[in-house]
């Protein structure tokens, strides 16, 4: 099949919506992201792009910390509108039910089956954005989201974000265990 070439863009594959959440002049606040991924294993470090201007963005430089949340398809409508309103003109603290772990002002949202809480290690500033390189200092997880003692992203069911379509997907089919199917393949 012929190849298209396109400009560069945020579209290689289908990027994880999570809900940023930052404590604001003492208020939580919480912000869409779909520019985030796991940049290290151990420790664990996500690293997220956002906007220096974000309301939530003066949340994480000032406390040096901020939680990721993992809407399901459930909570879609109040994670999209979140990312329609700006906490520097309306109080986002009431939209969800929050809840503390170990970093007071990395509130994390009751609603998700999967939350962490990261501590902020490192900023990367480009042109348009910053990147913020946290530390996964705890993750926790609803108990009916379990399998085996470990998450079970079909009950987590997390939001996928596309572009350029500006889609909300949820999670497909599973295909096969990594580290094992492989084993079958005849070069």
């Amino acid at each position: 099949m012929k190849k298209i070439r396109l400009e560069p863009g945020p579209f290689v594959l289908p990027m994880p919506t999570v809900l940023i959440g930052a404590t604001v002049n003492n208020i939580p606040n919480f912000m869409p992201v779909a520019f985030i991924g796991i940049v290290n294993f151990k420790p664990v470090v996500v690293a997220c792009g956002l906007s220096p201007t974000h309301h939530t963005s003066s949340g994480i430089s000032s406390n040096g910390m901020f939680s990721i949340n993992l809407p399901g398809a459930d909570l879609v409508e109040a994670t999209d509108w979140c990312g329609l309103h700006s906490g520097k003109r309306m109080d986002k603290s009431k939209v969800f039910e929050t809840f503390a772990g170990e970093l007071e002002n990395a509130p994390m949202i009751k609603a998700c089956r999967l939350t962490a809480e990261c501590r902020l290690v490192k900023t990367v500033e480009f042109p348009v954005d910053t990147v913020y390189f946290g530390e996964v200092v705890s993750v926790h997880v609803d108990e009916a989201a379990l399998k085996d003692g470990a998450p079970d992203w079909s009950r987590i069911a997390p939001l996928f974000f596309t572009f350029p379509d500006k889609g909300y997907w949820k999670l497909g089919d599973y295909v096969a265990e990594a580290w094992s199917i492989g084993k079958k393949y005849k070069p």
